[in-house]
């Protein structure tokens, strides 16, 4: 039975640690050529621009030995040329395995209702669960354990925000989130989360004060204040968000051996400074390498 990853739930706390574990190892044998996807096609339907995922997922399918296809919005037109039914059933007479980047969470989630082969969500508006696994990652590569840690989350309750949710709460990572007061992350997202902290011990707040937030967390993550189709609102937000930028004062207030990650791309100097992505905290860039290795153990997991 084909398996997909639409969202964090999708997998057990077990799956997730082992993809961390195989990740890992992927990441040691970073550029030699692998043949878990050996004579498999893999397709990325992206209705948005990307550097990482797009990037990540072709270099991973390629080291682990498969062919990619992208097709980029104008190929496809997801929903409006043809339907996502149309497109998933199609699509899964030609390829073994589907990434998609989409706008509508419903059109991933349609794609893998309609498709016979495993559909990865590469984003949606909802979730980012990709992103979201290369971040735990990359906090267990760092601290070499989740237990005992907190990571603040500042900012807009957004699709980041509620995979990390999810993420942290499977692996007993806990996390608080500081969100200005109506950009807080889905309440039914949040109670998920907590349901499953209660089985691994996470702790799961959510606040309106970053420095609350801050005060003792070891790892501190930003996001942009304005995701791609909310443009319009970017005024607004710089105003609602301005008290919710990392800088100096605020990581003054965490552990002196935090971390700084952000998902990137960065707005810099709207929601961090360049003192801290920039700064010897930051590990944003090896958070961006680690999506193509955990990129490619999700590969290997659904697709081999």
């Amino acid at each position: 039975m084909k398996r997909d990853l639409i969202c964090l739930e999708d997998f057990s706390k077990e799956e997730i640690l082992k993809l961390i574990d195989l990740s890992l190892k992927f990441k040691k044998k970073k550029g030699k050529r692998l043949h878990d996807l050996k004579g498999k096609s893999i397709g990325l339907i992206f209705q948005k621009p990307s550097n990482r995922t797009r990037v990540s997922f072709e270099v991973g399918i390629w080291q682990l030995g498969g062919n990619c296809i992208y097709l980029g919005p104008h190929e496809i037109d997801l929903g409006k040329r043809e339907s996502a039914s149309d497109v998933a059933q199609t699509l899964s007479r030609y390829l073994n395995g589907i990434v998609a980047r989409t706008f509508l969470h419903r059109d991933v989630i349609d794609l893998g209702k309609f498709a016979s082969v495993p559909i990865i969500n590469g984003l949606s508006d909802l979730y980012h669960p990709c992103q979201a696994m290369a971040d735990i990652l990359s906090v267990k590569e760092h601290f070499g354990t989740f237990e005992g840690l907190t990571l603040a989350y500042v900012g807009d309750g957004n699709n980041v925000c509620h995979s990390l949710l999810l993420a942290c709460a499977k692996v007993g990572l806990n996390i608080t989130v500081a969100t200005p007061k109506g950009y807080g992350p889905n309440a039914d997202i949040v109670s998920s989360a907590k349901n499953y902290a209660n089985e691994t011990g996470a702790n799961i707040k959510v606040i309106e004060s970053p420095q609350e937030a801050a005060k003792g967390a070891h790892i501190i993550y930003a996001d942009v204040w304005t995701s791609m189709g909310q443009e319009e609102e970017k005024s607004q937000r710089l105003k609602v968000f301005e008290k919710y930028q990392v800088n100096k004062d605020l990581v003054s207030l965490a552990d002196k051996n935090y971390i700084f990650m952000h998902c990137l791309p960065a707005h810099r100097g709207e929601e961090v400074i360049d003192d801290v992505i920039d700064g010897k905290n930051s590990i944003v860039f090896d958070q961006a390498e680690n999506r193509m290795h955990v990129q490619k153990a999700i590969l290997s997991f659904l697709c081999k």
